[in-house]
Order: structure tokens, then C-alpha cells, then sequence
């Protein structure tokens, strides 16, 4: 049977992303996407607006471009992966996520600004408007020795 894993988000940042390293030394940035959703009501013709968050996870150079560059209300394209994690609490109790590993993130809108409003002065000439690559996996929730895909 064939299966197909993609997903193609775009939305807002609900906080400013929280970067950290893991014992190997990646970097690893976790989201929180707010994607809305606008519809209208049946019965009263009203629109509505219902919002889905999402929890992204982005490695390595993406992430820390993230850090660098996005904040909480950033708009932001994210295309990757589902990937469901498991994991017992230490009281015992199963525990499980579903979240997109990020393959590609795109800034979208206007450039970065200071608080003070005033435009960041790039790193350099011309800061990249798009983070590609391939995500390292989770050493946590992935078998290192297991390269083959389930199929």
C-alpha cells in the first residue's frame, strides 16, 4: 500500500520560537502556527472564523533562522511531515503529540523589525527569505540504526 506524508501550512506564530540544542549538538526550534480558518454560517449567514494551532518542529540552520528572524504574530509557509510521538510521564501515564517536522519554511511578509520599529540590519547583504533542507531526525523518537522506511 503507498502512503504519502506531506503538509502545507500557512499561518501565524502564537509565540516567539524557542530554540535549544540537543546532545549532539543540533539545533532544534519548536512552533506554535496559528492556521484560520473562515466560514460561513447555514443558518444565520454569519462568517466565522475557527483557528487550529499547530506545534512545528524545524532543525539545524532552519531553526536558527527562525530564531533569528520570526516572533510571535510572524506569518510563516511551513511544508513537511506529520510525526506522532509517544512517551510515558514519569508517574506512568501515556502521553502522545501530533506535529509537522518542517522541511522548508518560508518568511512570509514584511522584513524583520527592531522593537524600536526600525528595519534589522542583515547579517549578510541579503538575508535568505526561505530555509531549505532536510530535517535531522529526533534522536529521541527515532531508531538510528533503522533506515528503512515500514513499507
Amino acid at each position: 500500500m503507498a502512503s504519502y506524508n506531506r503538509v502545507i501550512l500557512l499561518g501565524n506564530l502564537c509565540r516567539d520560537p524557542e530554540l535549544r540544542k540537543t546532545p549532539g549538538g543540533a539545533s532544534v526550534a519548536e512552533l506554535r502556527l496559528a492556521v484560520n480558518e473562515v466560514y460561513k454560517n447555514r443558518t444565520t449567514g454569519e462568517k466565522m472564523e475557527k483557528t487550529c494551532y499547530v506545534d512545528v518542529v524545524v532543525w539545524n540552520q532552519q531553526a536558527e533562522l527562525c530564531q533569528q528572524y520570526l516572533h510571535k504574530g510572524s506569518p510563516l509557509l511551513v511544508e513537511g511531515r506529520l510525526q506522532y510521538d509517544e512517551w510515558k510521564t514519569p508517574q506512568g501515564e501515556s502521553r502522545s503529540k501530533l506535529r509537522v517536522t518542517a522541511e522548508r519554511i518560508q518568511f512570509v511578509g514584511a522584513k524583520p523589525q527592531q522593537a524600536d520599529g526600525a528595519p534589522k540590519p542583515p547579517m549578510s547583504p541579503t538575508p535568505p527569505p526561505v530555509a531549505t533542507g532536510m530535517p535531522e531526525p529526533d534522536p529521541m523518537t527515532m531508531d538510528p540504526g533503522n533506515d528503512d522506511p515500514p513499507f
